[in-house]
């Protein structure tokens, strides 16, 4: 009997202990089943999606509607352009003067508690005091002064050039073919510098007679270039953030990079450019007010005007020297063709300082910048040049830093 009962109490134990081992492997097994049917699932879909990339066919883009977007655009683009040309110097110039004077603004805004209408409106006349009618007087005055340029070609005929002093061969490094030149004018007799000058004579005198009934167009352009100037200080901010953003829409890499390098290209040329050939400029009006020069003040205009070309004061200058050695002025002479050679100095040394200092490129480059531009685009192009270079310079380069790190 006891025999028997503990068989009976063993078996309900193993059958016990089994039901507890089925109960524990429920939970892995349930788990395994969800495994196997998300897996079923998921080869299903994608069966599923292989099966309906088969079936359903490739969409081949509209080309037609694609080249008449395309056309839609251009078409777009030629019109405002068109329309805004009479604008378009303008629109160039005051860009270029508010890129330059925006440190400018923003620190004389400071000193006026923060008011912008106030800077705005000290910037407006400094531009007019300083840039507007300094180029208007100096473009006015040698159109008021074309007929005594005029008689003063027609006495070349009758003028007979002396022969030169020893003193001028004695020059160093340039006496002798100063005085070889002189030699060949003056045995040239009576109408020999007539000769000489009448190619230069004829297109200063043509210049002279296109440009002196373009004065009122001038005017209406600079009048153009103030008031788009007085918006863009007014509303510089908001101009600049919709720069950033079509740039970031256009390139969202390096986008905003090139419109601040843009700037500060601008910044830096006009800096280079415009102090240097006001300081040339004033430099050389002293030297010949102080040599007896008659007519200093127009020719201080005309030094201007070719500096801020790039052309340099050599035309002005020496054309006093030689007016001086032609009055037997010789000291004066000498003093002032020295004079001359500090004051091209001072444009060689002091310009690619100033550019250097506002942005960070080879001056090989910014230099080809302004004198291609200039040749491109006319004076504009002292500051279109640089910036088209810098930008295009920029981009080559960091494309070529992408494609070897991409290797």
């Amino acid at each position: 009997m006891t025999t028997g009962t503990d068989d009976a109490g063993s078996g309900r134990d193993g059958t016990a202990c089994i039901q507890d081992r089925l109960a524990r492997r429920r939970p892995d097994a349930r788990r395994a089943e969800g495994r196997d049917h998300r897996l079923s699932c998921s080869s299903t879909s994608v069966a599923a999606r292989r099966e309906e990339n088969a079936v359903k066919p490739q969409e081949t883009p509209d080309i037609a509607r694609t080249l008449f977007v395309v056309a839609i655009l251009c078409a777009l683009t030629i019109g405002t352009l068109y329309v805004m040309r009479p604008f378009l110097p303008g629109l160039i110039w005051a860009t270029t003067i508010v890129v330059a004077t925006w440190p400018v603004l923003l620190a004389i805004e400071r000193r006026c508690g923060n008011r912008r209408w106030l800077a705005t409106l000290i910037m407006l006349l400094i531009l007019l005091f300083v840039i507007v009618l300094p180029l208007y007087e100096a473009i006015s005055t040698l159109a008021q002064h074309g007929g005594d340029i005029m008689k003063l070609v027609t006495a070349l005929p009758d003028y007979a050039l002396a022969p030169p002093p020893d003193w001028v061969r004695d020059l160093p490094v340039v006496g002798k073919g100063i005085a070889s030149k002189w030699q060949s004018l003056s045995d040239a007799g009576t109408g020999g510098m007539l000769a000489q000058l009448e190619p230069y004579v004829s297109i200063a005198a043509h210049w002279l007679i296109t440009h002196a009934a373009s004065v009122g167009v001038f005017v209406i352009h600079m009048f153009i270039t103030v008031i788009i100037t007085g918006v863009l200080y007014a509303q510089g901010e908001q101009a600049g953030a919709y720069v950033m953003r079509f740039a970031d829409r256009v390139s969202p890499s390096h986008g905003t990079e090139a419109v601040r390098l843009a700037g500060a290209s601008v910044r830096a040329v006009a800096l280079g450019i415009v102090v240097t050939a006001v300081i040339q400029s004033a430099l050389g009006g002293i030297g010949l007010w102080f040599a007896g020069v008659p007519g200093a003040g127009v020719l201080t205009a005309v030094l201007l005007m070719m500096c801020l070309a790039q052309i340099g004061p050599i035309l002005p200058m020496l054309g006093g020297v030689v007016w001086l050695f032609m009055h037997d002025a010789h000291l004066a002479a000498v003093l002032l063709l020295v004079w001359y050679v500090i004051v091209e100095l001072v444009d060689k040394l002091l310009r690619p300082l100033l550019i250097k200092r506002g942005v960070n490129l080879s001056m090989l480059l910014i230099l080809s910048g302004v004198l291609g531009g200039m040749f491109a685009f006319g004076i504009v192009g002292l500051f279109i040049g640089p910036v088209i270079l810098a930008v295009s310079s920029t981009l080559l380069s960091e494309w070529i830093k992408e494609r070897k790190a991409a290797a």
